[in-house]
């Protein structure tokens, strides 16, 4: 029998990154009235894509941190700030922790959107940077390279075995282009080497076959070396050592692959063999009544290059309030999302335009005109939760 929830509803929303807010705006947009509360430690949005110019100046972190008070206020949203704990009743409750208080928040429809989790168990791996951990991750690159007189400059990412699409490899490109040209601009790129280094002889495959090649390509011109197709061993503090071979590096840049968050564990919810929560074609967590999952957190059906991007979020995010205010109702779920990978990968003066979805693949050569367009993307992006 359908279950049908009086209005207003009482919806929440777990996160404050992309797919968090992109809900947000999807309910917004579809029920004026529902009751909308946000739990995240901070009424912030960190823009992570921003982060590859940290190292060379175009971006500060007070550029890339947006303010949440004035769009929660314009959605009419209760924000509370905490850590999230657990879930108790089916996902009808949420337990938080406030201040280090426990307290509670109750819902009649859930959306999870807390992003995912770096698996760091890698022997050694405090030893390297994770860019995208955060504005200071690239802080600290930032700093390192302005310290160092020459070296060597390592940057590689692996992926989560038992999850194909969980993993974040375009950002590491960024940071090994942006780097190289950065030293060539401060005219000290002869005293550096840099190097990339990934398990797969074929690194970024999930951009498509053409794009692996034209990465591989550009790292040739750009003469940077490459150690691929070894299984990562560790991490020293002067080196990386893998199956095949073990080389220097004085800066090590590394993005692992990710898994779910550690709260996950305090639910009965369904898991995929990589950590992730496993979700149905519609953003509904497999086996639950009106639990949603949107971007990172979530293991979706479809193709193992799925990227976990805030584009793919977005597209998501809108499946999942459709579906969360029709279950509201008492229908049935029927809204989907298609899968589409878009990206620009950047060099801080010029950037390549990657288009993926299940009928094609389009790399567009490296031009001015798409770092612009990045740049004025985050622009616009930004602008909606001003």
């Amino acid at each position: 029998m359908k279950t049908t929830v009086s209005s207003p509803a009482r919806v929440t929303v777990i996160g404050a990154g992309f797919g968090a807010l992109s809900t947000v705006r999807e309910l917004r947009k579809r029920d004026a009235a529902v009751d909308i509360t946000v739990i995240s430690p901070r009424a912030e949005l960190h823009y992570l894509p921003g982060i590859i110019w940290i190292p060379s100046g175009l971006r500060t972190r007070e550029q890339l941190v947006v303010p949440l008070a004035n769009f929660f206020r314009r959605m009419g949203v209760k924000h509370v700030s905490g850590e999230v704990a657990g879930l108790r009743d089916g996902g009808r409750v949420v337990d938080v922790s406030v201040d280090g208080v426990a307290s509670e928040v109750r819902n009649d429809a859930l959306v999870i959107a807390s992003g995912g989790r770096f698996i760091k168990k890698l022997p050694g791996i405090e030893h390297a940077l994770t860019p995208c951990e955060g504005i200071a991750s690239a802080e600290r690159i930032r700093d390192r390279l302005q310290q160092m007189q020459g070296g060597t400059i390592a940057c590689g990412f692996a992926g989560n075995p038992n999850e194909p699409s969980a993993v974040r490899g375009g950002p590491m490109f960024e940071f090994l282009f942006g780097i190289d040209e950065q030293l060539k601009r401060e005219g000290r790129r002869d005293k550096f080497e840099l190097v990339f280094f990934n398990p797969s002889t074929e690194p970024g495959n999930r951009l498509g076959p053409k794009a692996v090649r034209h990465l591989l390509d550009e790292m040739a011109r750009r003469n940077i070396r490459t150690y691929l197709g070894h299984k990562l061993k560790s991490f020293e503090s002067d080196k990386i050592i893998t199956e095949g071979a073990t080389f220097a590096a004085d800066l090590i840049l590394f993005m692992p692959g990710m898994t779910g968050n550690l709260w996950f564990d305090q639910t009965e919810l369904a898991r995929s063999p990589g950590g992730l929560l496993k979700a149905d074609a519609n953003c509904r967590v497999e086996g639950s009544d009106r639990v949603f999952v949107v971007g990172d957190s979530g293991s979706f059906p479809g193709p193992d290059w799925m990227p976990k991007q805030a584009h793919m979020a977005d597209l998501q995010a809108a499946a999942a309030a459709s579906n969360l205010l029709a279950a509201l109702r008492g229908e049935a779920a029927t809204a989907t999302f298609k899968v589409e990978l878009i990206c620009i990968i950047d060099a801080i003066k010029q950037g390549t335009l990657v288009w993926r979805t299940p009928q094609r693949n389009i790399i567009l050569p490296s031009s001015r005109l798409f770092h612009w367009a990045k740049r004025g993307f985050e622009r616009l992006y930004l602008r909606r939760y001003q």
